[in-house]
């Protein structure tokens, strides 16, 4: 697959406010060069609404990645909430619930869903404020449930966390639940894959997750973060592109944009990527994917 113009790498944030430092987008041009960053509209950084906005504009066929879960587990129990009669029957009504549950949430945050009395008790909140339903009935882990996409991930070598977990440094619950909302209002738009089917043409947009494109940049050992120029050009370079210029001011979000964005200008022809194993039509629309797991 060669038909993609622009790859688009986008390190998510969850956190409340109208701007946020922690969203770094970056683009690789499918000619060649290295990786911009994409200068926020405003210094302070994105607001999210601004990154929808870029998604609903994007040049040529551009392949996007987003840093976050687009969706919540649903293979392990037949359901995303077993045992609320709201629980929805695919992400696209995930997404509308969470929406509609946070519609007095500015930012596109996410605050009204997890603290909804019955979304409240599927999740873990912080030390000692755990959901009733936060594990399913003889859990074998007390990490929370996990979707057969990050399952494909644990088999690759890296740890991603349960998008039903809220706390700690290493969460995504949050940046997943206010990139729900984002997506919701991105349909008809720009379709998601895999819950809406690889168009022929035009632009796509896919989950990613950064630690499995470090992995391919020759990152290795527990930390995938990259926080100096130079270690971002040596992975840069193990993607076979060029190195970006600088030699200070790069924090982790940045690098991250910029690595993943070279990364899905790298692998996206490579076929079996698009088609794992693990990934059923009841899996595509349901849970969805992250793109590089297999």
């Amino acid at each position: 697959m060669t038909r993609f113009t622009h790859f688009l790498g986008v390190d998510w944030s969850g956190a409340k406010g109208p701007r946020q430092r922690g969203i770094a987008v970056a683009v690789a041009l499918a000619t060649g060069g290295p990786p911009v960053l994409v200068t926020p509209p405003d210094p302070k950084g994105w607001a999210r609404t601004e990154v929808l906005a870029l998604l609903c504009d994007l040049p040529g066929a551009t392949l996007v990645g987003l840093d976050l879960g687009i969706s919540l587990p649903h293979a392990d129990a037949g359901a995303f909430f077993p045992g609320w009669d709201a629980s929805p029957a695919d992400a696209r009504g995930l997404w509308a619930l969470i929406d509609r549950l946070c519609e007095g949430d500015p930012h596109l945050e996410a605050g009204g869903f997890v603290t909804h009395p019955e979304a409240a008790r599927y999740f873990r909140h912080g030390a000692g404020a755990v959901g009733d339903r936060f594990l399913l009935p003889g859990a074998a882990t007390r990490e929370g449930r996990f979707r057969v996409a990050e399952a494909a991930q644990r088999s690759q070598g890296v740890r991603p966390v349960s998008n039903f977990n809220l706390v700690g440094a290493a969460q995504v619950g949050k940046s997943s639940l206010t990139g729900m909302r984002m997506l919701h209002r991105l349909a008809g738009r720009v379709p998601v894959w895999p819950i809406d089917p690889l168009p022929e043409a035009g632009s796509v947009v896919t989950e990613i997750y950064t630690s499995v494109a470090a992995r391919l940049g020759g990152v290795t050992g527990a930390a995938t973060k990259l926080r100096s120029v130079e270690a971002l050009n040596d992975a840069l370079d193990m993607l076979g592109s060029p190195p970006v210029a600088g030699s200070d001011g790069l924090d982790d979000h940045a690098s991250d944009a910029l690595l993943t964005a070279a990364w899905l200008r790298r692998v996206h022809g490579q076929r079996d990527l698009w088609h794992p194993t693990a990934l059923t039509p009841d899996v595509a629309r349901t849970e969805g994917w992250t793109f590089g797991a297999f």
